[in-house]
């Protein structure tokens, strides 16, 4: 069992007991606070906006959320199954104080999280984060009385206002996607992906919509994070008939991975790669080149593609509310991580798979050749992401300390962990805001350097783990 508290929220497995997983009375607990931070922030506005995936264990979740909100006197607008992006979007066009997504994300099924909003939409900021949780662990909360109990309603509408938003958008080409006649086939995971990526292919003119995990029943098919390890039915679908592109979703469909027309993976990095392609070299010429944004753990593909167009790249501290913030700062035209997350701000400020689907296919569908074909116009990295499991015992901060110690004579980034650059190479370790582990992520033009250079960061860290004991 476990229970992460964080400014990416709440996130935990489902059972056992309080404080050691995402339990009711932990749900209650840390809804309140928030309830209550949103109270003390917004006297005048009680709105807040809720949202589910598909997990088997958001029905109950939910229901706690929207009781104990109530019992705050806060107003609930649930929008029942929908994604995180949607969400977002529902707080600013509802005018909400805030709002709260209930999933895990790309965790497997026995996760779920309460992923907090503030009015803009947007992640809380580290201050705002640890506000929330000083009232959590202080209990300062105060419930309404009797006549002052919130009301809840329902409104399913946001998905097809969140797809009516992209096809507005001036660089989304219904008729260009249309004339393509494409064939794709779509893998959800079983969550809500499954609901509102066909509603918007079927927005777009697709011709032949094949779907393929689309149920929203919960019972996720397949590892839910959308790595090429995790996609073998989709690929062998793909191999076995004739389709344009593969479109999968993680299970709050913020991530975006892609599959060629021959099976092979697009690759997660280049989602975003492929869409700010797409939206520098078709921005307004009076707006001047665009700036982009990603995080230090991303493909320097991203800045290659944007010095191409004139353009500045900023690197930012892992996490959508970090990459959010410093696209504010530069005025990026698009952001993102490479996890597939998209982050158009045309649009709204996070990651958003559907606004990344509208704007790939327009490029796909202009560039007019196959996916396989435009993933060889971008320049060849590779990534390779790697993990150490952490126990409750290991100081990950004076492990880090030493490994930026043995490499002082590198180049090095500590905005967040440890970045050591090699010359055209790079090691990134951190550890991770979601799960207890240590992330270790490197990157090279070929794969056997990056796992080279990986494993020799990974056996530093075990030597000084041994060292220790």
């Amino acid at each position: 069992m476990a229970l992460i508290k964080s400014i990416s929220g709440i996130r935990g497995t489902i059972g056992g007991r309080s404080g050691d997983g995402l339990t009711p009375l932990d749900v209650v607990k840390f809804t309140a606070a928030y309830g209550q931070w949103l109270r003390q922030r917004h006297p005048n506005n009680r709105l807040v906006v809720i949202g589910r995936d598909g997990r088997l264990s958001g029905e109950m979740v939910s229901k706690l959320v929207s009781g104990t909100l109530q019992g705050l006197g806060l107003n609930v607008v649930d929008l029942g199954l929908s994604t995180t992006p949607t969400v977002e979007m529902a707080v600013t066009g509802e005018q909400a104080a805030g709002g709260i997504i209930l999933t895990a994300s790309h965790n497997p099924i026995q996760w779920n999280a309460l992923k907090l909003l503030n009015e803009k939409g947007e992640f809380l900021s580290e201050k705002d984060g640890s506000e929330m949780l000083a009232i959590a662990e202080a209990e300062a909360i105060d419930f309404a009385d009797i006549r002052k109990l919130g009301s809840c309603r329902t409104d399913t509408t946001w998905l097809q206002k969140h797809i009516d938003a992209i096809l507005a958008l001036p660089l989304v080409d219904k008729d260009a996607i249309a004339a393509r006649k494409f064939r794709l086939v779509v893998d959800a995971v079983n969550s809500t992906g499954g609901i509102v990526v066909p509603m918007l292919l079927e927005a777009l003119g697709v011709e032949t919509v094949q779907k393929l995990h689309c149920e929203p029943t919960g019972n996720f098919a397949h590892n839910p994070e959308p790595l090429p390890e995790n996609l073998h039915d989709i690929i062998r679908e793909i191999q076995k008939n004739e389709y344009d592109l593969g479109i999968v979703v993680d299970p709050d469909v913020d991530r975006l991975a892609l599959i060629c027309e021959d099976g092979s993976p697009f690759g997660e990095e280049y989602t975003l790669v492929a869409v700010a392609d797409y939206v520098l070299k078709n921005r307004d010429a009076s707006q001047g080149p665009g700036n982009t944004v990603s995080n230090l753990s991303s493909t320097v593909a991203l800045r290659d593609v944007t010095q191409r167009y004139g353009g500045k790249h900023a690197a930012s501290a892992v996490g959508e509310v970090n990459v959010v913030e410093k696209m504010k700062e530069v005025g990026a035209a698009i952001g993102g991580e490479g996890n597939g997350g998209i982050i158009y701000p045309d649009l709204h400020l996070g990651r958003d798979a559907l606004v990344g689907i509208a704007l790939f296919l327009t490029h796909l569908a202009k560039f007019g050749k196959s996916a396989s074909m435009l993933r060889r116009t971008y320049p060849n990295y590779y990534i390779s992401k790697n993990k150490i499991e952490l126990t409750p015992n290991i100081d990950v901060d004076a492990v880090l300390e030493q490994i930026k110690t043995k490499y002082a004579k590198n180049p090095i980034n500590t905005i967040d962990g440890v970045k050591i650059e090699f010359d055209r190479e790079w090691v990134h370790l951190r550890k991770s805001n979601t799960e207890p582990i240590i992330r270790i992520y490197s990157e090279s033009d070929t794969l056997s350097t990056a796992d080279y250079l990986a494993n020799k960061i990974i056996s530093d860290i075990k030597e000084v783990l041994a060292a220790k004991r």
